[in-house]
């Protein structure tokens, strides 16, 4: 069991979000497909930076949406963005319907890790959802998260994994590949003490957001990972930490907010969660744990650097 070090104030370590998906339409301003504001990832961003995000992973969940985490790692965030690249469960049906077939979908995905080779920290968002079956079936969503596996193998990139209501068949399919791939997060970790331990036992990280710190019983399991294995995220726009969480009442930090049809500059959007807010996820964990903000931070950065730059500078 890893102990907490020694920690001073002026060692405090800057915070990394693990999975924020940037891509998404609402920091366009776009909710629904009705245009409520103006685009204003720009502040979103300055508010990550001044909070004391160092780096942030923009999640790819698609072969566009890659594409689109890949521009901006590249060409904003001043350096401190870095992505993914992979295809979600329920969007696995795109490797079938791609005019080049799946082996151009594929190609493709081999294409923009290669071009991004200094950018792309890991392969994902992929796994399995059984919640979300009418947007893949359940063999489809098997097989193309196996394929996935290559990705991994080919590029030596660890995973960024999704597992959702899926009896056993995540955990299966995972360690069924466990000798393709170094390591990897499952993220947005909101299972059972005996979920967690099988994936511990598989050499896997537990990535913790806001839909980790809904009941006592979450906060139970977090409570039980081992502190060398926990990264912290904030999944947004989603994954807020919301009133009727177990985990609210442990936050200490709070930003002004306004509903979108009233936007303000220098306001946070209400109901839309941003990677400022992993100050909020470090804090209940913090409490959870027993431990400083700082003293987490540290570990987790640390933690983190493992899992996803130790090959970068």
């Amino acid at each position: 069991q890893s102990t907490w070090g020694n920690h001073t104030e002026s060692t405090a370590a800057a915070m990394i979000d693990i999975g924020v998906n940037l891509t998404d339409p609402m920091f366009k301003g776009l909710y629904n497909g009705k245009a409520a504001h103006d685009e204003d990832l720009d502040l979103v961003l300055d508010r990550a930076f001044e909070s004391g995000v160092s780096k942030i992973i923009v999640t790819g969940g698609s072969l566009e949406e890659s594409k689109e985490a890949l521009k901006m790692a590249t060409s904003i965030g001043e350096s401190r963005l870095y992505c993914t690249v992979g295809v979600h469960p329920t969007r696995c049906q795109e490797f079938e319907s791609n005019p080049d077939g799946p082996d151009g979908h594929i190609s493709a995905l081999c294409e923009l890790i290669e071009k991004g080779r200094d950018r792309v920290v890991a392969v994902g968002e992929c796994g399995l959802d059984f919640d979300r079956l009418q947007f893949c079936p359940e063999e489809t969503q098997v097989k193309w998260f196996q394929k996935q596996f290559e990705l991994a193998e080919r590029f030596k990139l660890n995973m960024f994994l999704h597992n959702r209501n899926t009896n056993g068949s995540f955990y299966n399919v995972v360690s069924q590949n466990r000798d393709r791939f170094g390591t990897g997060v499952v993220h947005s970790f909101t299972g059972d003490l005996a979920e967690m331990q099988q994936y511990i036992d598989l050499g896997l990280y537990i990535g913790i957001n806001g839909c980790s710190l809904k009941t006592a019983e979450n906060l139970e399991v977090v409570k039980s990972i081992p502190v060398d294995r926990i990264v912290l995220e904030t999944d947004a726009p989603w994954c807020d930490i919301r009133p009727s969480h177990a985990g609210y009442r442990f936050i200490q930090t709070r930003r002004p907010e306004k509903k979108k049809e009233r936007f303000e500059r220098g306001h946070m959007v209400k109901g839309r969660n941003e990677p400022c807010n992993l100050r909020q996820v470090a804090e209940v964990v913090a409490a959870v744990l027993e431990v400083t903000v700082d003293e987490l931070n540290e570990t987790v950065v640390e933690n983190t650097n493992k899992l996803f730059f130790s090959t970068s500078t």
